[in-house]
């Protein structure tokens, strides 16, 4: 769920519905200075593949797809070039963006 404020302010969340486990909503991200907008959704439906696969709980694997997109539109192009402990990281509150690797 986007909600754009200009060209390189946007608001970041999805949400997830399933049969078994109703509706969940993510947390919302406030993504500024955007690098790029291209790659966004094809790296949520990734990332919820993904997670899907390996979170049990379907929470845990709304909010990896959510913070593996808000991540890519840090990053120039169509690739998300992030990996999961990054993901992992943005999931668990560090949003200071340092890359340590």
């Amino acid at each position: 769920m986007r909600k754009s404020h200009s060209a390189d302010y946007n608001r970041w969340s999805a949400c997830l519905r399933d049969r078994d486990n109703g509706f969940k909503l993510s947390r919302r991200y406030e993504i500024t200075d955007m690098v790029d907008r291209v790659g966004g959704g094809d790296s949520f439906s990734a990332a919820l593949i993904y997670a899907l696969n390996n979170y049990e709980d379907r929470q845990q694997a709304l909010e990896f797809a959510v913070a593996a997109s808000c991540l890519k539109h840090s990053i120039p192009g169509d690739f998300n070039r992030v990996g999961v402990v990054e993901v992992e990281k943005l999931m668990a509150g560090d949003g200071s963006g340092r890359v340590q690797r």
